[in-house]
């Protein structure tokens, strides 16, 4: 941010501000004594895990916490003018025109059954009285600002029928549409892939410039705030534990928290080399010509969609094999195909040299007990309904192996393998934090001993410093299992400390694989090049080259 920015009177300006939560056990504090300044054209990244009191935050500021909540402060303001005591009548006039919100579920916050242009329009026709054909001619404008390719011909397309990456912009246009003068972004890039998360950065890096307008940016992601951020405001617990300008936080954190949330980034260090022991013998794991296509739309426009197309790929004892690539790359079909949760086209799956895609009436190869598979959300893969024992326990009881006591002894070992005390099987999957129902969901996939283990975007979903305890599990279980692990991914960084080598997804087919340390230091192909292009930086001395690249 520019010198002259600072001295400019703050857009938003919060003080002592105090969030409770009513429980049955009395009020619960949730944010204490929070100070918060965003500028006119300034980003500000309110930084912290899960729990920090981000979100609550801004909940607050927008006028639409929980019923629950209880909020207080010495000073809220925007603009200079007093949010506090206003009716929700008011508070409502104010939202899209003052002050907007991007939320992070892009496909849950838009309406299924109205066009696009309709869902941007109706704030036109509310906010600004304009008719039906103006308003359908400022959201075409609004596409065309957000980088919706071709919008004339989109604007009266559905939310299904665009990727994430455009439903995240199309959120961004309807927040914009009447030039706010503050934009909060909630975790606007957490469930997009690389590219596509860059895309959005540099967005809001240039609405910010071309609308003068302030931004207030919840993540938990360092590598977001690494690159667009010009200060950093940190939560820990509802506290603000430091902020500043984030040139110096980032260069000498004075918070030991901050430390800590700084130091889980991953950073690229030397790839794990195999032992000649593993590199021996047949392989564990050998997809040959692995194909699989899927037919969409209605009888009279059919739709055919390649999402695996051809690949070939071998697993040895011990290994870790990335695959890298776009949302619709193929990654989670080829992860689900070879797991036998979906079909094959054509081509085979080789697990210990047997054929895992022959089915006999209907039923799976009993080999493929050998191949498990942790799942991307570890709030929608546990039965909410079952205690943690059964969860675990259910592999075992649907094939009715074992008795119930070994079954929980079984149990038990598995909860201590993954780092949570056996005790903890009797409670049920809500009463534990992400990263622990991550765990639960490893423990899950290792009760029948599997020699391989799928893991499909399993930390995508947690905080950077979670992400980080659940990659060491995994390395340490299959240092102390020897497992050969095939782990899918978008966030690249994650990938090059994990894998010993990576395989590069593009539209169905693989484009590059090799060595981690050959894909990322001499990339062959544009496609791989460009992906590694569009890695968030790691040091503050790199921030631009994202928001600047053409």
């Amino acid at each position: 941010m520019e010198t002259s920015e600072a001295i400019r009177p703050p857009v938003l300006s919060v003080r002592g501000l105090d969030i409770d939560f009513r429980t049955s056990r009395g009020p619960t504090s949730v944010v204490a004594g929070l100070d918060l300044d965003v500028r006119p054209g300034e980003l500000v990244a309110l930084l912290g895990e899960s729990g920090s009191g981000k979100t609550v935050t801004a909940r607050a500021i927008m006028g639409i916490q929980d019923e629950a909540a209880t909020v207080r402060a010495d000073r809220l303001d925007l603009d200079g003018a007093s949010l506090l005591g206003l009716s929700d009548d008011q508070r409502r006039r104010l939202r899209g025109d003052s002050m907007s919100m991007v939320l992070q579920d892009a496909l849950s916050s838009l309406n299924p059954v109205l066009s696009i242009g309709d869902q941007i329009g109706e704030i036109f026709r509310v906010h600004r009285a304009l008719g039906r054909k103006q308003a359908r001619a400022r959201a075409i404008e609004l596409l065309d600002i957000v980088g919706i390719a071709s919008p004339a011909a989109r604007v009266d397309d559905y939310p299904h029928q665009f990727s994430g990456g455009m439903r995240q912009r199309i959120l961004i246009a309807m927040a914009i549409a009447l030039e706010p003068k503050l934009l909060i972004a909630d975790e606007p890039t957490t469930a997009l892939d690389v590219t596509v998360q860059a895309q959005i950065l540099r967005l809001l890096h240039d609405l910010r410039g071309r609308l003068d307008m302030g931004v207030l940016l919840i993540t938990h992601d360092i590598g977001v705030v690494t690159e667009v951020a010009d200060r950093l405001v940190v939560m820990h617990h509802g506290r603000v534990v430091e902020q500043g300008d984030a040139d110096t936080v980032f260069a000498t954190p004075s918070d030991a928290y901050t430390r800590r949330l700084l130091g889980s980034a991953p950073r690229p260090e030397p790839a794990r080399v195999l032992s000649a022991e593993n590199l021996a013998g047949d392989p564990i794991l050998q997809v040959s010509d692995l194909a699989r296509t899927f037919v969409t739309g209605s009888a009279l426009a059919k739709k055919t969609v390649k999402a695996v197309a051809g690949v070939d790929l071998v697993l040895r004892r011990g290994e870790t094999l990335g695959i890298v690539g776009e949302s619709g790359s193929g990654k989670s079909t080829l992860a689900r195909m070879v797991v036998g949760l979906e079909s094959v086209d054509r081509g085979s799956v080789l697990y210990r040299g047997e054929d895992v895609t022959r089915r006999t009436r209907g039923r799976r190869p009993a080999a493929q007990a050998g191949v498990g598979m942790v799942f991307q959300d570890p709030y929608t893969s546990l039965d909410p309904r079952m205690r943690v024992r059964d969860v675990i326990a259910e592999p075992h009881a649907v094939a009715r192996i074992g008795t119930a006591a070994s079954r929980r002894d079984r149990v038990a070992q598995l909860l201590e393998l993954v780092g949570l005390q056996p005790d903890m099987m009797e409670r049920f999957p809500h009463q534990f934090s992400g990263g622990q129902r991550q765990r639960i969901g490893i423990a899950r996939s290792l009760m029948r001993d599997p020699d391989v283990l799928v893991c499909d975007e399993p930390v995508s979903a947690l905080d950077v410093t979670i992400q980080a305890q659940v990659v060491d599990l995994l390395v340490d279980i299959q240092e102390r299992l020897g497992l050969s692990i095939l782990f899918i991914s978008h966030d690249l960084s994650v990938v090059r400390n994990l894998a010993h080598r990576v395989l590069v997804m593009y539209r169905g087919e693989v484009v590059e694989t090799g060595g981690t340390e050959q894909i990322f230091e001499d990339p062959q192909h544009d496609y791989t090049r460009s992906l590694l292009a569009s890695i968030p930086p790691l040091t503050r001395a790199e921030r631009g080259k994202l928001t600047f690249a053409a």
